[in-house]
Order: structure tokens, then C-alpha cells, then sequence
């Protein structure tokens, strides 16, 4: 191409790459806008909407369209959805690099760092804190929370024991389950702080701040010798790690070694006459003259029809519990609450040995006659241990017993209802175990029998029948010095009863009602066992009534639903005819 005079010579080249770059930027300005509201549609005036319209851009082709979504807003923000054409390909927008705020300057001077001692300390704290509840005890160290070293109030003597005497029957056992505490492994122990004294919450108490842990050192060469240390009273009483409880347990029955079975039994009747009536897990019951003898295994390696064996401790509990409900009999110091109802224990002993000839024609008399579920005594070893309660003969069961009438069902619903009232007013009893097993009943010819509950005399009427409460296994009591239960919660096969069943119902009606804290005192269990009799009196039982009985029946239940004791359930309506209260 020529050109003309005087112009100056042009590159073509040039000109080509200068056109096409023009024509570049001309296509990359038309196809980027930026998205504004139209002016007369009404937004918020907030400065933080107003931040968020200014922030908030879409990058759009041409020709696409926009729709604006207003039903959404979520804290003052508008959601906005963008419908596009399918072949849409935004444009890359180049990212904008935000400035940082300079930083403020001293004249002359240089600011120092910023101090965060405050933040360090905080999670310092809450790590060690931390470090606590997951790892309790480190190596040959012991925790010692506040200043103050914990002693053990009274009423948890009896949970340690028994944790003492399950240590050997697994994990179940632990003592962190006993207590609800974080479970202690390994050569040391918690030294724990309850001062606060709450059922069945006990937990660590003191500050959790690291700079308040004092780490001490612990020789204890196992955990049951360091428990052993613990004060168990509020008087810093310590139980002495060398404690025997089979000792204490002949000191009650008031002997200095164990006796044979022949010594104990011959002073009640010939041996020949000795006749088994009834067995139960852990024990044997035998007729001896006018008492019956129950007796039960205890310390020793081998299984009982397929459980372990009780403890001394075990032993011991249940002893003391029966010993004091013999109290309520009337004496010097029990004038205020008195019944006749719990059974009597005459005498207890503690024999070792082989059963006597006698027991086992006996046992073995029985088992042709009603098929014995239990392993046959001569399996024991010779140095068997065994506990034996003398008690009178209350009669035959609830189960077996044959009522006559509606009014003999009456007398053994107030009978039983004015001894838990009047056993909760002395001693926060509960039995937590009243099925008609352990319900005795005989004629006894008495027509009315008569209570204290609080002072207050009550004159039962009876028609002639006499009820008698038994087996305290699983019972609790307040002595005055010590409470005396059983934790139902190492027994989680108690409570997986069949579904239906009025019995093992009651069982997990109880757990609810205790949430599985088995010291506290919960007098709501009584009433759940009265409701459980009423059920067997409609269920169950036959006897002479009428479908008007059997509506009371069922409305004394309905009430029931109401009390939260047994002393409260003593005043229904249900035994008005059956009471006569005066003064002591």
C-alpha cells in the first residue's frame, strides 16, 4: 500500500494489533455492569443493608435476565436468586484486596504488643479443668481439691462397704459407679470433698482452676487400702484398713467364733423334726419347733444356684435391719412408733460347716415334693459360712394363703399400709420388695390389733387375720447412725422383668421414681408396692366380693396415684371403718 507526501510512513502491524486491542476492550467494558436498585423500589436505610448493597455486586451477561427474590431475609440481609440462560459463564472479576487498618502510632514511640495474659490464663484454666475430668489420676499422684481434705459423712459409710465387698466381682463394682464419681484407676485415689452432702451426686469440689490443684504424694499400693483410709464419719472416724466385718457380724449375733448347725437348731426342736417349707437364691428357710430358720450362705468362692455368694458385709446390713425393726415392738426409747407387723427375729447365729443330716433329709424330703431349684447342700464346701435368722412363724404366704372374704382383703391392705406408715415416720424405711411372697398371713383368733404412728394410738380391726412383713434384702432404713440399703443399680437384671408383668412393673416404677439413686429416701416405693397388692387382690386372688368391692378396690388404686407415702396413704377413705385413732 502506498502512501501519500509528507505523511509519515504507517505500520501495518501496528495498526492491526492497535485495532483489535480497541475492539477487546470494547467487548469486555459492554458485557460488565453493575447491579443497582431501581430508583423508586424502597430499601432498608440501615447502614449494615446499606453495607450489604454496597458489597453485594452480580456479574451478568448481556441479554441475561434477573429475578429478584424479596420473600427472604434473614437479619436485616436481602437473599437475592439470579436466574441465568444454561449456557451462562460468569465473568471473572478480579478480587479486590482489602487494606488493613494502619496501626495506631505513638508519637516517637513504638506500640508494644498487645497483652493477652487474660485469654492465656482462661484457657489455661479451662484445659487443666479439662485435663481433670478426662484424666482424674495420673500416676502416683492424688487429687486434693481446695484447701480442706474431705471426710466422708456417715450415711456413705455404708455405700463404701459395699463397694468394698463387691471389689472382687468385677468391674460393675467400681466405685465410681457406687459414688457417681469419675472412675479412679491405677495406685491412687480421689480424695473427694462432700461436704455438700447430696444424695447421690457426689462429685469434686473446689475450684477448677489449675493454680488451685495441690498435687500430693500417695504410697498406696491399692485403691481398697486407700478407701480404707478415708474418714467415714463426721466425727474423722477412720475405718481401720484391717476392719473384719465377719468379727463385728459374730459380736451382733453375740458370739466370739461360729457355731455348728446342730448347736443351733437342737435349741428349738428335735433335729428329727427339722421340715424345709421354702427356698428362695440365696438361702434355705426350715421349720424348727414354733420358728423358722432361714439360712443363708455367705463368703465363700463357690456360686449359690448360679450367683455369688453374699458378703459378710451384706450380712451384716441386713442383721442390723432386722434387729431394728424389732424395735418397733415397743420399748423404752420407741413409744412413738409402734406396730406388730414386721416379723420378729428371735435369735441370729453364724454357723460353718456342712449342713446337719437332718437339713438334708430335709432339703431333699422337699425336692421330691416340689422340684428344688437350688443346688443341693452337699455341694458347699466344709468351710462354708452361713448366717441363721430365728424368727417367729408368721403363717403362709400371700401367694398360697387363701382369703375368705372382701374384709380380709381390707385387714391386709391396712395392716400392711399402717406398718410402712408407721416404719417410715421411725426410720425412713421402704422395703422396695413387697410381693406376696413376702406377705405371711395366719388366723390368730385377735380381732383388732393396735399401731402408735406419731403419738397417735390406732386400733386396727383385723377380722381375725394377722399379717407379717418379710425379707429385708433390698430395703433401706435410716438407724440414726448409719443408712442401711441396697444399690439396686448393680442389679440392672432386677428391672428387665417381662413387659406386663405386675412385679417387675413395680421394679422399674421404682427405678423412675428413684432415678436409679438407691440411698436417698424416696417413701413413694411403699405406695408403689400397695398399688402392686391391689392389683394381686383383683388379679390374682379369689375370694368372696361383689363388683362394688372390686370398683373400691379400684378407686383406693386411683387415689393412691396421689400420696407420696404410705403415712399419707394410712388416712384414706378406704380404711375409715377399719381405724380408731386416740391419744397415746
Amino acid at each position: 500500500m502506498s502512501s501519500r507526501a509528507g505523511d509519515k510512513a504507517v505500520d501495518p502491524w501496528s495498526q492491526l494489533i492497535a485495532t483489535e486491542s480497541d475492539e477487546q476492550q470494547q467487548q469486555e467494558t459492554a458485557i460488565v455492569y453493575r447491579r443497582k436498585p431501581p430508583q423508586n423500589e424502597t430499601l432498608p436505610t440501615t447502614k449494615r443493608a446499606s453495607s450489604i448493597r454496597k458489597n453485594n455486586r452480580v456479574s451478568l451477561a448481556p441479554g441475561k435476565r434477573i429475578s429478584w427474590n424479596r420473600s427472604l431475609f434473614t437479619r436485616g440481609r436481602t437473599s437475592i436468586a439470579v436466574a441465568v440462560c444454561d449456557n451462562y459463564v460468569p465473568g471473572k472479576e478480579k478480587p479486590t484486596r482489602k487494606n488493613r487498618p494502619p496501626l495506631a502510632r505513638a508519637k516517637g514511640v513504638g506500640v508494644p504488643p498487645q497483652n493477652y495474659e487474660k485469654e492465656r490464663a482462661y484457657f489455661q484454666e479451662v484445659d487443666a479443668f479439662e485435663l481433670l475430668e478426662e484424666s482424674p489420676s495420673p500416676q502416683n499422684k492424688t487429687w486434693v481439691m481446695g484447701t480442706k481434705q474431705c471426710v466422708l459423712p456417715s450415711h456413705i459409710s455404708t455405700v463404701l462397704n459395699k463397694w468394698l465387698q463387691n471389689r472382687s466381682r468385677g468391674p460393675s463394682a467400681s466405685l465410681s459407679k457406687i459414688l457417681e464419681t469419675p472412675q479412679l484407676t491405677g495406685d491412687s485415689v480421689g480424695v473427694l470433698d462432700f461436704s455438700s452432702q447430696k444424695k447421690c451426686s457426689s462429685s469434686f469440689i473446689g475450684s477448677s482452676s489449675a493454680n488451685r490443684i495441690e498435687e500430693i504424694e500417695t504410697t498406696a499400693e491399692d485403691l481398697g487400702f486407700a478407701i480404707r483410709n478415708l474418714s467415714l464419719s463426721s466425727q474423722d472416724s477412720g475405718l481401720d484398713e484391717r476392719w473384719d466385718p465377719l468379727l463385728d457380724l459374730l459380736k451382733v449375733c453375740g458370739q466370739s467364733s461360729p457355731s455348728a448347725f446342730s448347736d443351733v437348731l437342737s435349741q428349738y426342736c428335735d433335729l428329727q423334726s427339722i421340715a424345709k417349707v421354702g427356698e428362695g437364691t440365696y438361702g434355705e428357710v426350715f421349720i424348727a419347733g414354733g420358728t423358722v430358720c432361714k439360712v443363708v450362705p455367705f463368703d465363700g468362692d463357690s456360686l449359690v444356684n448360679g450367683e455369688v455368694q453374699k458378703k459378710a458385709e451384706e450380712l451384716l446390713e441386713e442383721v442390723m435391719l432386722s434387729l431394728t425393726l424389732n424395735d418397733l415392738r415397743g420399748n423404752d426409747t420407741h413409744i412413738r412408733n409402734v406396730c406388730p407387723t414386721f416379723i420378729q427375729t428371735l435369735s441370729l447365729r453364724v454357723c460353718d460347716g456342712v449342713y446337719d443330716d437332718a437339713m438334708i433329709r430335709a432339703w431333699e424330703e422337699w425336692d421330691k415334693k416340689h422340684f428344688s431349684e437350688n443346688d443341693h447342700p452337699t455341694e458347699f464346701a466344709e468351710k462354708q459360712r452361713f448366717v441363721v435368722f430365728v424368727q417367729e412363724h408368721g403363717g403362709r404366704d400371700l401367694e398360697s394363703f387363701v382369703l375368705l372374704n372382701f374384709n380380709e382383703a381390707r385387714s391386709l391392705l391396712v395392716q400392711v399400709t399402717g406398718a410402712l406408715a408407721v416404719a417410715e415416720a421411725a426410720f425412713e424405711f421402704e422395703h422396695r420388695d413387697l410381693h406376696w411372697g413376702n406377705i405371711l398371713l395366719s388366723r390368730k383368733g385377735s380381732e383388732t390389733l393396735d399401731f402408735i404412728l406419731d403419738g397417735k394410738k390406732m386400733h386396727v380391726k383385723t377380722y381375725g387375720l394377722v399379717a407379717s412383713i418379710i425379707d429385708f434384702t433390698l430395703s433401706r432404713i435410716n438407724t440414726g447412725e448409719s443408712i442401711l440399703f441396697l444399690d439396686l443399680s448393680l442389679d440392672p437384671a432386677l428391672f428387665e422383668g417381662p413387659k406386663g408383668d405386675i412385679q417387675s412393673e413395680t421394679y422399674r416404677k421404682m427405678k423412675q421414681v428413684t432415678e436409679d439413686c438407691w440411698e436417698g429416701s424416696f417413701p413413694k416405693t411403699n405406695v408403689l408396692w400397695l398399688q402392686y397388692l391391689v392389683d394381686i387382690l383383683l388379679q390374682k386372688k379369689d375370694y368372696d366380693r361383689t363388683s362394688r368391692d372390686e370398683r373400691e378396690l379400684r378407686s383406693f388404686k386411683k387415689r393412691l396415684n396421689g400420696y407420696k407415702s404410705a403415712k399419707e396413704s394410712v388416712v384414706d377413705s378406704f380404711f375409715s371403718d377399719l381405724i380408731v385413732v386416740s391419744d397415746a
